[in-house]
């Protein structure tokens, strides 16, 4: 067959991965600084340009595993972004992917374009290169809207957890104060958790009762949604 060949100007094809870490207490971001202009030296999200022969989940997992080394992290494309100038090389469209994992799983690593990988607390962020605060805003305003209606991130925490761990999950993600009683009773209407015969061990003072997840009710809630407004 023969080639046919495109004659007029297209532009460049990338993705930028938003990858959110929990630590058991606050909300953190991976990100890379750069190792080559345009931005050398700055701050970025993880990313790069798709090759002609993958798709862009595909180039997202690679882009994320070749400048930190991070890999089997599930992610979920957020927006596609297309300004005029959002880079100075090229006309470039960017695909971005969100994630919200257990920071403590990851130690990242800078590789490929990155000199280095490191997180970096939600509130505490430096300036970032090309327009990735804009997309970052973006993916951290879409996890903050689903976690209302979707159970998301429940699986960031131990098997068993008491309240206060699920409720600082949240502030952590919502970032805001929940009144202890309101939140405990807000979460205990779904139907999510079991009740566990157990405590936590070895504390100072009254030890607090261990809960786990209901899966069946977790499944159901995740594919059919709950609202969760506190």
């Amino acid at each position: 067959m023969t080639k046919f060949e495109y004659e007029f100007p297209r532009p460049a094809l990338a993705v930028d991965c938003v990858v959110f870490g929990f630590d058991g207490k606050q909300l953190n971001v991976l990100l890379i600084k750069r190792g080559i202009e345009p931005y050398k030296d700055c701050y970025a999200l993880p990313g790069g340009f798709v090759h002609i022969d993958e798709t862009i989940d595909d180039c997202a997992r690679r882009e994320l595993y070749e400048e930190t080394g991070v890999t089997n992290v599930f992610m979920e494309q957020l927006f596609t972004f297309g300004a005029l100038n959002r880079d100075p090389r090229d006309r470039v469209v960017s695909v971005a992917y969100y994630a919200l994992v257990r920071s403590e799983d990851f130690k990242p690593k800078g590789g490929s374009d990155a000199s280095q990988a490191d997180w970096f607390k939600i509130n505490d962020l430096p300036s970032l290169a090309f327009d990735h605060a804009e997309i970052l805003n973006i993916a951290k305003k879409r996890i903050q809207g689903q976690i209302r209606y979707k159970p998301i991130g429940f699986e960031l925490l131990d098997r068993k957890f008491t309240m206060t761990q699920l409720q600082t999950l949240y502030e952590a993600v919502l970032e805001c104060k929940f009144d202890r009683r309101n939140f405990s009773g807000k979460i205990l209407k779904t139907g999510l958790l079991n009740l566990l015969d157990e405590k936590v061990l070895n504390v100072a003072h009254r030890a607090p009762r261990l809960m786990s997840f209901n899966r069946e009710r977790y499944q159901e809630l995740s594919e059919h949604g709950f609202n969760f407004e506190i």
